[in-house]
């Protein structure tokens, strides 16, 4: 079966640890690799204000995932999300045409390159 292309943003409780955050990112990562996905970059855009309150908090964590999967995996996720209570919010977007493969391709070469540049400095 072919694999899909997606982007996955979920939002952590501003209120964990540094290493309760990694440890939920770490986590929701594994879901993703344990379901056949393989992810091919990923941004951390930390505590950021939110657009408006959810369950209380007015800023949460951020974190981005780009990953090729088949749908189960997105199912699997997505029901993840929804039972562990730090994440707040969460979106999971699938690229399916042309432009959208183009644009989803685009912005995991920029995350990578990101990363690679935070690497080196």
């Amino acid at each position: 079966m072919a694999q899909n292309l997606y982007e996955t943003m979920f939002v952590l409780k501003p209120t964990l640890t540094p290493e309760e955050t990694q440890a939920r990112i770490n986590f929701i990562k594994d879901v993703i690799t344990s379901q056949g996905g393989e992810i091919v970059a990923t941004e951390d855009w930390g505590n950021k204000k939110l657009a408006y309150k959810v369950q209380k908090f007015d800023r949460g964590y951020y974190y981005v995932a780009y990953f090729k999967s088949e749908g189960k995996a997105v199912l699997e996720l997505e029901r993840i999300y929804t039972i562990t209570e730090d994440v707040i919010k969460f979106m999971t977007l699938k690229y399916q045409k042309q432009a959208e493969v183009k644009a989803w391709n685009a912005m995991v070469e920029k995350a990578n390159a990101k990363q690679t540049k935070k690497q080196e400095g």
